[in-house]
């Protein structure tokens, strides 16, 4: 959530800013400015009555001292409609207040000075490429045609039990789906990510401290009977470990890691591009947090992107990094990186990780602070990144290495798997 002193003070830069996601911003930052203003100004009248509140009943106090019981009366006379005129003011403070949040709550994060301009996905700047795409034999599948073959994913079976988007591994393949969680996390944990297990359910407060309410409220599963919500991302719950947590300046950076599976209610359209992998309902995910001092956040930024990156080579997978544009990121991000890998079988690119840095504004609403060296308390900056989402990871290594003979595990996946190939 944008800070309402930096709105305030910062208008016009506000609706330039938000004018990069293609967003008219101009009437809801002047709705926001003016109910802050309604809302100071009650609140200045509200301090003053009870601050002549308390002086009369200082006063009172005396004159009953002195045997002026008169006098006090009709000084208390004045207390009792001053406490009428308080209580009435703090409702009226309190629905502005309210009013507030909820506007604030519908503006998105700003883009950093770097996000170029672009109204979708083709906007979106390759900003780096790298690995070799390999040369498939004859007759080479898409992996849902794969995954029949060698009887390791059953989508159909899925669907039976549950519904589509929610798919069986079996054999070798949840084998080779529990290889690549166990090996993203040794990555994680060997770059000093602290690894934890979180729920998988959360509340509404936990969902509203990252952005997900009221943004994508439809895209998550829920439950009514307890008004809990299925986790899209480990960054939900992994990111309030520290809502209302004021940490001192030498306790950052904070990095944590954790697998979780996620669930998403959004399915997409029909076509190759969401068949098998591609889009999926419930699927795993290794996810990297990190808590910065707000000066080093871009640098950490960086080096989660070398992560990232370091990973892929290991895997041998050809990729692509893309800055993505203004209308094509997050709700809560200020700048993000994806990440997209490159299957041969299917001639496209597959997204695979996104790295963000949002900056305060996932802080301010967890109200996650830390102590300076002056003793003031700043927001701190919040990041994540995908280390990695499984699904398309997994598509990507049994279509680009798929041979006449099997599936060959990647070189750094075979201590995990136990196997070489898939035959």
């Amino acid at each position: 959530m944008l800070q309402i002193a930096f709105i305030r003070e910062n208008q016009e830069k506000v609706i330039q800013a938000l004018a990069k996601r293609n967003l008219d911003a101009k009437t809801v930052v002047e709705e926001v400015v003016e109910l802050d203003e309604r809302r100071r100004a009650t609140q200045v009248e509200l301090d003053n009555i009870l601050a002549e509140s308390n002086k009369l009943s200082k006063d009172i106090g005396e004159m009953m001292k002195a045997g002026e019981k008169a006098k006090a009366a009709i000084l208390k006379e004045k207390t009792v409609l001053n406490k009428e005129k308080s209580k009435k003011l703090a409702e009226v403070a309190e629905a502005i207040a309210a009013e507030l949040t909820e506007k604030l709550y519908t503006l998105p994060n700003l883009p950093a000075d770097i996000v170029p301009e672009g109204k979708s996905a083709d906007d979106n700047l390759n900003v780096f490429e790298a690995g070799e795409v390999p040369v498939l034999n004859e007759g080479a599948q898409p992996h849902w045609e794969l995954v029949k073959k060698y009887d390791i994913i059953d989508f159909e079976l899925g669907n039976k039990i549950t519904g589509a988007g929610f798919p069986v591994y079996k054999g070798k393949g949840a084998r080779l789906q529990r290889a690549l969680i166990n090996y993203f996390l040794d990555k994680n944990t060997a770059a000093g990510y602290n690894e934890v297990q979180v729920p998988h359910f959360v509340n509404e407060a936990s969902a509203y401290g990252t952005g997900q309410l009221p943004d994508k409220e439809g895209q998550m599963y829920h439950d009514a009977t307890d008004n809990l919500y299925l986790i899209p991302t480990a960054e939900v719950p992994v990111t309030n470990l520290f809502r209302d947590v004021l940490l001192t300046e030498s306790e950052l950076p904070i990095l944590t890691t954790a697998y979780t599976p996620c669930f998403r209610r959004e399915a997409g359209s029909y076509g190759a591009h969401v068949r098998g992998l591609n889009r999926l309902h419930q699927f795993d995910k290794v996810e990297i947090v990190r808590v910065e001092h707000p000066e080093k956040s871009y640098q950490a930024l960086d080096g989660m992107v070398e992560h990232v990156k370091d990973i892929l080579n290991e895997l041998k997978l050809p990729y692509r990094i893309l800055r993505l544009c203004g209308g094509d990121m997050g709700f809560t991000s200020a700048l993000t990186y994806d990440f997209e890998v490159f299957s041969t079988a299917q001639d496209r690119w597959l997204e695979i990780s996104s790295v963000s840095n949002f900056e305060t504004f996932q802080a301010n609403r967890l109200k996650l602070r830390f102590k300076d060296k002056d003793g003031k308390n700043q927001l701190a900056h919040t990041l994540n990144g995908s280390s990695l989402a499984l699904p398309r990871v997994l598509a990507g290594i049994l279509e680009n290495y798929q041979t006449p003979e099997g599936i060959v595990i990647p070189e750094v996946l075979r201590p995990y798997c136990g196997f070489d190939i898939i035959d």
